[in-house]
């Protein structure tokens, strides 16, 4: 369980995060989203323990990432946005790097990259950027780590490597751990990210589940404009239209609409 109350972090006179204060579960893979400069990458580091919180505190299972206890840092992964392209196979680099996770699965690790189709043999500075990700991300599965925070994971990958992620996530991600993917590319990640979390600066607009967001918003794909929509989006069949559910019809919540909506009616989703 991860508990984050009140925190607030700035970048000297710059305020980027502020009065932060949500709850993430285990066995969820959550979405972070938010616009440029909201403090999503922020906030992972700050959940990794790389920042220490200026106000407010983390707990994750009665952990203070900061403090950076070696039991506590084997239990969590964090994959940034760039990473290192080194003088080393994958299989090396699994083999030599994988004794600081307790739980970490040499078979997991191959088997999410035969399903990244890279080879382990390679040399991770002749990869090229796609396979240098996929061989982190299939580290990160392999690790065990019971909290897994990603950073743009699918930057850098083509269509067929997109899909391949989503199929390893869903195949490798242990069943009681929480991970936390930042990520632009939302319709990357549909169908696999649930619950959802939209940053504003300095505020959580939205955590909820895909359930609570079909509960309370109705999503119409017809050609008919509905009246009070919340947001509207032309397509080339028709429109897709965020509403208020008024009346507890099932609907499936696209994602990409829903953070349009949400960022345009701010103050009406934080309330």
């Amino acid at each position: 369980m991860v508990n984050i109350d009140q925190l607030a972090f700035s970048y000297g006179s710059t305020p980027v995060l502020n009065n932060i204060t949500m709850r993430l579960a285990a066995g969820r893979i959550y979405g972070l989203l938010g616009e440029n400069g909201v403090g999503k990458t922020t906030l992972l580091t700050l959940l990794a323990g790389l920042k220490k919180p200026q106000q407010g505190t983390i707990e994750i299972n009665g952990e203070n990432p900061y403090e950076r206890h070696p039991d506590f840092l084997s239990t969590l992964y964090y994959l940034p946005d760039e990473v290192a392209p080194l003088n080393e196979t994958a299989r090396q680099f699994a083999t030599r790097t994988g004794i600081f996770w307790p739980g970490f699965s040499r078979d997991t690790f191959f088997g999410a990259m035969k399903e990244f189709d890279t080879d382990p043999a390679q040399k991770m500075n002749r990869m090229s950027a796609g396979q240098l990700k996929k061989t982190y991300i299939s580290f990160a599965l392999a690790s065990g780590a019971t909290l897994i925070l990603m950073d743009e994971p699918t930057n850098g990958l083509d269509i067929p490597s997109k899909s391949q992620f989503r199929s390893a996530i869903m195949k490798y991600t242990r069943e009681d751990a929480t991970i936390v993917i930042s990520t632009h590319q939302v319709r990357d990640l549909e169908n696999i990210i649930d619950p959802i979390i939209i940053l504003d600066r300095q505020r959580v607009l939205m955590n909820a589940s895909l359930e609570e967001i079909s509960r309370k918003l109705y999503f119409n794909y017809g050609t008919q404009l509905l009246e009070n929509s919340l947001y509207l989006e032309q397509t080339p069949t028709g429109y897709i239209q965020v509403c208020r559910n008024t009346t507890g019809e099932d609907s499936k919540v696209n994602i990409e609409a829903l953070f349009n909506a949400v960022y345009k009616h701010k103050d009406l989703f934080y309330e």
